[in-house]
């Protein structure tokens, strides 16, 4: 797919997040009642208090991956001081199973944005070293995906999605 019209590169995922990289897995991420994740698509809150379901990659079930899920634009897009906040680790997901076959390292936290636009990015590395312990990170705000990636020699994703979601109308502010 051309840079230009790649979604990931228009909505500034790459670049915020992530590096250039080729897309070597499909993955499918779905919430709640058959919500599938297309990039820059809307979701709201109550679309997504609950983990997606998500199918990975392609081949044996001694192929393993990492899945994160960060939001590049906490606490606002006006102000991503938080940047990135991470909401969901797992590692260890066998070849075309998901999430739910692997090891939750940071449990999923439910998007919550207060202000603006958000936008949620969902990466898959491939590990190249099997099954890999994999410490969990001592903060949420301020995950560095890229680091996190060399650190643990993931290499580049083989697979990222992401999704917008805004504060809903009437869930909170002032009472009368």
């Amino acid at each position: 797919m051309p840079r230009e019209t790649d979604p990931l590169v228009v909505g500034r995922v790459v670049g915020d997040v992530l590096d250039p990289f080729t897309r070597s897995v499909p993955m499918t991420v779905i919430y709640g009642n058959n919500r599938e994740v297309i990039n820059g698509c809307e979701l709201r809150p109550s679309h997504v208090v609950n983990p997606p379901r998500v199918e990975v990659g392609e081949g044996d079930l001694r192929t393993f991956y990492t899945l994160i899920m960060v939001d590049p634009d906490a606490p606002s897009p006006s102000d991503p001081s938080l940047r990135e906040y991470l909401h969901w680790l797992v590692t260890d997901i066998p070849a075309s199973l998901g999430p739910s076959y692997g090891h939750e390292v940071v449990s999923y936290e439910n998007p919550r944005p207060s202000m603006g636009i958000h936008r949620y990015v969902l990466v898959l590395f491939r590990q190249s070293v099997g099954r890999q312990i994999i410490d969990a990170p001592g903060w949420r705000p301020n995950f560095s995906t890229r680091d996190f990636a060399e650190l643990y020699n993931l290499g580049p994703p083989v697979a990222a999605l992401f999704f917008n979601c805004q504060r809903e109308p009437g869930s909170g502010g002032r009472r009368r």
